[in-house]
């Protein structure tokens, strides 16, 4: 693979790894719903004048009931529930337990459509859980059980649309797909986000760490990972996976002083290689993980 593709995999890594610390930042304020639906209609104003675009536009229609279903399993859902888990875990642990996706999506997969499993991947699915044991024991972290399994709810939902979009729209234009998704959450979360407002106008750091998560890391973001999929294909664009808890405990430990404990590190460096050895079978449903924030 391309250096120039590397360079985009870590850029886009980067920014989807930022995610965690804006949600962080901007819940409190927002609240769960209002932020979502917040980053939600950004993203959407991204993406409309993409969408429609007369070759884009007449795409829709064949792939709008798969579009329906991941604009709340793939969207919705997961969004609100992180925003939800960063009230009880600082945005490092969410970017880890984030990662779990890979290991959901291999086991969604194997009970979904049989898709085997190997003893390699076997191992790197019971060393991903040990690793998440070892971050989320009340003995070692200050993580709440709710925000734990906030998190790794959100991952199951990110897992479970992974496979649903390989099983029901492989084919499907990616761009409409994720694209359309986006804007219809958008629509779906407003008669909620209403009854869900913040009772005062939030601070400049919370309403930039909503814009940030809409137009940078789901809007930019998005963008840029149809397009490495077009480049370079779902197999190499799932490499992202690696990078994601990596640059949220970076960014955690630069902008809002989480510290980097050696639990945090043995935790994060057991599951990146349960996620290695679980992403080994290079032509299952494993090899385009949805890992966003």
């Amino acid at each position: 693979m391309e250096i120039r593709y590397w360079i985009l995999l870590t850029f886009l890594g980067a920014l989807w790894g930022s995610a965690f610390m804006f949600i962080k930042v901007a819940t409190p304020e927002f609240g769960p719903i209002a932020l979502v639906n917040t980053r939600l209609l950004i993203a959407s104003l991204i993406f409309l004048p993409i969408l429609l675009q007369k070759k884009y536009i007449h795409l829709l229609k064949p792939i709008w009931k798969q579009v329906l279903v991941l604009s709340i399993m793939n969207n919705a859902i997961p969004f609100t529930l992180f925003s939800y888990a960063s009230f009880g875990a600082d945005s490092n642990i969410l970017a880890i337990l984030n990662a779990t996706t890979a290991f959901n999506t291999m086991i969604i997969a194997y009970l979904w459509i049989g898709e085997s499993v190997s003893l390699k991947q076997l191992f790197g699915l019971i060393l991903g859980f040990i690793g998440i044991f070892i971050l989320v024991n009340p003995q070692n972290s200050d993580t709440t059980l709710i925000a734990s399994l906030s998190a790794l709810l959100a991952a199951f939902f990110y897992s479970y649309s992974t496979v649903y979009i390989q099983r029901q729209s492989v084919n499907a234009n990616k761009m409409v797909l994720i694209g359309w998704s986006i804007v219809f959450s958008a629509v779906f979360m407003i008669p909620v986000s209403i009854f869900n407002l913040p009772e005062t106008l939030p601070s400049a750091s919370a309403i930039g760490s909503a814009f940030w998560l809409g137009a940078v890391s789901t809007g930019l973001g998005f963008l840029g990972y149809v397009r490495l999929i077009d480049k370079i294909g779902a197999v190499k664009t799932s490499t992202v996976a690696y990078f994601l808890p990596v640059f949220g405990i970076i960014w955690g430990s630069i902008f809002l002083d989480e510290k980097i404990t050696s639990t945090i590190f043995l935790g994060c460096l057991i599951v990146l290689i349960g996620i290695y050895l679980s992403n080994s079978n290079k032509k299952g449903y494993m090899n385009s993980v949805n890992t966003k924030a």
